[in-house]
């Protein structure tokens, strides 16, 4: 198994979660786990997922995701379950 970390923040509108979750889809990406909450209008969205069966790149499923984050205004990143780890050491 291939995890990454998917963070999605940005004003809150109809639809985020619908159209990130059709992307993982349509890329055969598995969303292990999801969190959500929206504070003051604000949505915040954090998504551990499975990359194993992904159809494709890493570097092109981030890319992908960063321009979908740009047309429904938020901002998506996806990192690597190792690289994400090694950033939050305390």
């Amino acid at each position: 198994m291939k995890k990454c970390v998917i963070t999605v923040v940005g004003k809150d509108t109809v639809g985020i979660i619908a159209k990130v979750c059709n992307y993982l889809a349509d890329t055969q990406i598995n969303i292990l786990d999801i969190s959500q909450t929206i504070v003051s209008g604000y949505f915040n969205m954090m998504m551990i997922v499975d990359f194993a069966a992904a159809t494709k790149e890493f570097g092109t499923v981030d890319e992908e995701l960063e321009e979908l984050g740009k047309s429904i205004g938020v901002v998506i990143k996806c990192q690597r379950e190792e690289i994400f780890d090694m950033m939050h050491r305390i």
